[in-house]
């Protein structure tokens, strides 16, 4: 890992109407355009959502760390994250983010300990940890029995 502060850097490019054109460094260029909440056009990826990908995405990538330090095994990790948009003090924010978190683990493993695993990675991700909202995580475990 390189040293901090790390710096990210994303560039975004538009005209008066139509698409936005988000793109970093060495990634495919992605299409934004407003939400259909807010009379976007929909099929493209918006702010809203990205914010939300962007703590699931984060919270899958943190569970591969802290599981690998835990020496849990596992199968497959689906993740589903619920962003709130609100009218706070005249202002719109996010005031909460609910992550869904299916864990599909071996037989014969540790579900409690599997699921605290989940809990750590829910509290150690860095895109949650970096929003207002509050956050909450509902976990569930199965072991497969094959």
């Amino acid at each position: 890992m390189h040293p901090y502060p790390h710096t990210y850097t994303v560039t975004a490019m538009a005209q008066a109407a139509g698409l936005v054109t988000v793109a970093s460094a060495r990634l495919p260029d992605l299409q934004t355009a407003p939400p259909p909440e807010f009379d976007g056009p929909g099929g493209v990826w918006s702010p809203e959502t990205l914010l939300c990908a962007a703590v699931a995405d984060c919270f899958i990538l943190t569970f591969r760390a802290v599981s690998r330090a835990g020496r849990l095994d596992w199968l497959r990790l689906d993740c589903r994250v619920e962003g709130v948009l609100e009218r706070v003090e005249r202002a719109l924010q996010f005031t909460h983010f609910k992550t869904f978190a299916d864990l599909a683990v071996p037989a014969h493993t540790d579900a409690a300990g599997a699921r605290k695993l989940l809990e750590q990675a829910e509290r150690g991700c860095l895109i949650a940890n970096s929003v207002r909202g509050t956050h909450a995580l509902e976990a569930q475990v199965v072991v497969d029995q094959a």
